[in-house]
């Protein structure tokens, strides 16, 4: 049985995946097994991809379930197998400490069961991808740090919203705990979702700054720009906001997320065919969606305290 099991969901991105496998065969910390999801790609995978890796296990989808959906098939064939499970994604490049740094961490703080790593902009080191994910009162996510110099001096470890599941640690007991991610987000959200649904769960979450991976980002869904990733991102972050901001806190910040909608809607008003279709389709759910609110906020363990603690106030 293998510490860590590594989950990687692929969608038309081998050679991105080459790279990232040869960043995990150089890692410094050996007890993990590799499981490569699928998502019925339509380009074909190289011959010989796989050969220098003959352990990593690839399991082949016969549609493209998305990427929440894949990773939680992923998490289900390790049932009891893994007391841990790393999410990275095949644009996610590992320095070979990245690991051993994460499950260090692990050690060091053994009442925590989430941990995000440390991202790097892959085409320009010296910038930050992200350092964790950030939620604001508002409803808005967004990775800490982005496209802002690398600090010279970091705390080892401090508290983070939660991962960004391009390379995110999770306790597996605790991700099946809280349902994994929700499968009808597709991609886009789905990890600040889980990591919110962990956070009122009462598990705690931590940036690890010396488990560093550098992160292309949104390399096989056309950009964060792309109509795609607006539609997903921007229906998402309503369903977010509606299933997990717990008690008065979402009648007292529900104004603002109204707002944040409407500045959305105006910021992409040349765009206004796909941005409409996003907030109509997330509030046709909006039944549906309510439905797993009761269900998250019954079963929250985390003190209306905390949660406020953890939200980004400052206005950007």
């Amino acid at each position: 049985m293998k510490k860590v099991a590594i989950i990687i969901v692929n969608w038309n991105s081998w050679p991105l995946l080459a790279r990232c496998l040869q960043a995990l065969a150089a890692q410094s910390y050996q007890d993990f097994s590799v499981t490569i999801i699928d998502n019925a790609s339509s380009d074909a995978m190289p011959d010989a991809l796989l050969a220098p890796f003959p352990k990593v296990n690839l399991v082949r989808n016969s549609r493209n379930t998305g990427f929440a959906a894949a990773n939680n098939l992923a998490v289900q064939q390790h049932s009891g197998s893994s007391e841990w499970v790393a999410l990275l994604n095949p644009d996610a490049f590992p320095e070979p400490d990245w690991l051993a740094q994460l499950m260090h961490a692990t050690q060091a703080h053994p009442d925590c069961a989430v941990f995000a790593s440390r991202q790097l902009d892959a085409a320009n080191p010296s910038r930050l991808d992200g350092d964790g994910d950030v939620y604001h009162i508002s409803g808005r996510a967004w990775r800490a740090g982005h496209s802002y110099a690398v600090p010279a001096h970091s705390p080892a470890v401090r508290a983070a919203f939660s991962p960004c599941a391009a390379a995110g640690l999770y306790r597996r007991s605790a991700f099946c705990e809280v349902g994994g991610f929700d499968e009808d987000f597709f991609c886009y959200f789905e990890d600040v979702d889980l990591g919110f649904r962990l956070q009122l769960a009462g598990y705690r979450c931590l940036l690890i700054t010396g488990a560093v991976v550098h992160h292309l980002g949104a390399s096989s869904t056309g950009g964060q720009h792309s109509d795609f990733a607006v539609y997903h991102g921007h229906r998402n972050l309503v369903w977010t906001y509606v299933k997990n901001m717990p008690g008065i806190l979402f009648w007292l910040l529900l104004p603002l997320h109204l707002a944040l909608n409407l500045v959305t809607l105006l910021h992409y008003a040349r765009r206004s065919g796909v941005i409409w279709r996003a907030k109509r389709d997330a509030l046709r759910d909006l039944p549906a969606v309510w439905k797993k609110r009761q269900v998250i906020q019954r079963q929250r363990r985390a003190s209306l305290v905390s949660i406020w603690r953890l939200l980004h106030k400052r206005w950007l």
